[in-house]
């Protein structure tokens, strides 16, 4: 789901679009509305709600199968993953977010699929707030992977609904580690990320490569590596620093205009990109190539992984 008009995001402005949709629940006795978002790269359509086929034998959140235009779409209710009560007296507009990631498919039952909104991740930080923050929820805040104010001072939460998924088990990522015997690199990898557990695995997986590696939680700090890499190697750097590794979604500075920045800075220009995202749309991968990227991986494939960061590296040592 993305405009086609010529507003649309160009690659390095650093801003999002996300579908602002709501949760209307009961706490402290009190009707509250929770505000959330997605990203638009990973929102196929939202549809009205449809008539689902039970699933036997699931949890009481996934409410049922439909087939959207052949596909059949497993779809979960977000209030009652939420574990929140809904207020009976309140009329609502019930939708289904048809979301896609990791080449997955799934249906998110909201209560109001409200605008989209355009934001600079720099207004996004991470969840790192506490109780007394002022949001009001029931979710695992590791599910929450950003938070940013919107008018009237709310808060909205950014939700990270792939991880939802892979929780309930419709998606397990492949982390088979690299073969033993394949071929050894040397040299540093820089690897961005804003989830630790990302980071873990491509981390264990270039180590296994022979790389050593330099990690990053987003954009801003990936450029602070990249000087300090230069105050030590200085024109020698794309000898050291063979390969950077970077997410899309992040906080403060997105993959994109991290990639950006490092093509048009003659220092580091040279060193090679890959982007490894869940966003799993073609126009997410025209975006990363658009940035400099030379390739764009969905997470998460080990082996996909090590044949992509190899055939990235000879092809710059061929070149050179």
């Amino acid at each position: 789901m993305r405009t086609t008009n010529d507003n649309s995001i160009k690659v390095g402005t650093n801003e999002m679009e996300l579908v602002d949709f709501r949760i209307q629940k009961i706490e402290n006795g009190k009707n509250y509305e929770g505000i959330y978002g997605v990203n638009v790269a990973k929102v196929k359509e939202i549809i009205r709600l449809p008539k689902l086929t039970d699933l036997p034998g699931v949890a009481d959140y996934v409410v049922g199968i439909f087939d959207l235009r052949g596909v059949v779409i497993p779809v979960i209710d977000l209030s009652k993953w939420m574990n929140v009560e809904v207020p009976k007296s309140k009329k609502l507009k019930p939708r289904i977010v048809i979301s896609e990631f990791n080449n997955i498919s799934i249906g998110f039952v909201v209560h109001e699929a409200k605008r989209i909104r355009r934001i600079s991740w720099k207004d996004i930080e991470p969840a790192s707030f506490s109780s007394g923050s002022g949001v009001g929820t029931n979710i695992d805040r590791s599910k929450i992977t950003g938070v940013t104010r919107i008018e009237d001072n709310k808060v909205l939460l950014i939700l990270d609904l792939e991880s939802i998924v892979q929780d309930l088990g419709f998606y397990q990522p492949d982390y088979s580690p690299a073969n033993e015997n394949e071929e050894k690199f040397t040299g540093i990898a820089l690897v961005l990320d804003d989830s630790s557990i990302a980071r873990k695995i491509v981390r264990e997986t270039l180590v296994k490569m022979g790389f050593k590696v330099v990690e990053a939680v987003d954009g801003e700090i990936g450029i602070e590596k990249l000087e300090n890499l230069y105050d030590e190697f200085g024109d020698d750097i794309a000898k050291h620093l063979k390969i950077i590794v970077s997410d899309v979604e992040m906080p403060k500075m997105d993959g994109f205009h991290f990639a950006a920045k490092v093509k048009d800075d003659k220092r580091f220009s040279k060193i090679p990109i890959v982007f490894s995202s869940s966003i799993s749309d073609q126009f997410s991968a025209l975006r990363g190539k658009e940035a400099g990227g030379e390739a764009y991986l969905v997470k998460f494939d080990g082996n996909v992984f090590f044949q992509e960061i190899a055939k990235v590296i000879k092809s710059h040592v061929s070149e050179n």
